[in-house]
């Protein structure tokens, strides 16, 4: 079995269909696109796939992954890229395959962070805060020494420290439109955190109430750790043949 990671992306209206569905799409688009996909043994066989950390339902992205068994020794890249991108609907497109030396973890294991874009819709950007106010935010959480945050799930509750999870903030410097801002954070199994903690607790700085669905979320790409501690795409790792 030779292991390959794809990249693609998910945009439009397909930003509503939550994980197990583009799980559920992929298997079918890989049976249409004709891809000598690897199966599990046993009574109930499977495609073998791995995801990366699973976008949250709402948010876009530019670098989403998904690791992919197929039987052939020596496959083409390029074709299955093709392939898939001819089987595929307009919203998801596949922007690279390549084929993962023998030691690569899987891309689920691999997350430690994600870098994002966040502005608001067209409809709602009037009613949010304007380039300088959330640049003044920012340079005010930079000044920080902790950002204590109440990070609630279905099992636990508790407060975190956000600082040492943000790994760079800024706003984007082409702000003629709207305010775009960027922020890489942990995405780890372990202590990830999710772009809208930094927004919410930015705003909290001055009471800010942002309008309801005002946030327009796009992840641009997710890292893994080097040897030496460095950030390294998940898309850089492999070749292309």
């Amino acid at each position: 079995m030779t292991k390959i990671r794809v990249r693609f992306t998910k945009h439009g209206a397909i930003r509503y269909i939550g994980h197990l569905d583009v799980m559920r799409y992929f298997q079918k688009t890989i049976r249409r696109a004709g891809i000598n996909v690897s199966y599990s043994g046993g009574y109930s066989p499977h495609q073998i796939m791995t995801f990366a950390a699973p976008l949250g339902v709402g948010l876009e992205s530019d670098g989403e992954y998904m690791d992919l068994g197929i039987e052939d020794e020596h496959p083409d890249t390029e074709m299955i890229m093709n392939a898939l991108n001819e089987a595929s609907v307009p919203e998801i497109r596949i922007l690279s395959v390549k084929i993962l030396p023998e030691d690569a973890g899987n891309a689920m294991a691999s997350v430690f962070a994600s870098s994002y874009e966040i502005t608001f819709y067209d409809d709602k950007k009037d009613l949010c805060p304007d380039a300088e106010k959330i640049k003044e935010l920012i340079d005010r959480i930079h000044s920080m020494d902790s950002m204590i945050y109440h990070k609630e799930t279905k099992k636990t509750s508790r407060d975190i420290d956000l600082k040492s999870f943000i790994y760079n903030l800024y706003l984007k410097d082409d702000i003629s439109y709207k305010p775009v801002i960027c922020m890489t954070i942990n995405s780890s199994s372990s202590d990830s955190i999710k772009p809208g903690f930094v927004i919410e607790f930015m705003c909290g700085l001055e009471d800010i109430q942002l309008p309801p669905n005002s946030l327009q979320i796009t992840r641009l790409d997710m890292f893994t750790r080097g040897e030496n501690g460095e950030m390294i795409s998940l898309g850089d790792i492999g070749v292309s043949k």
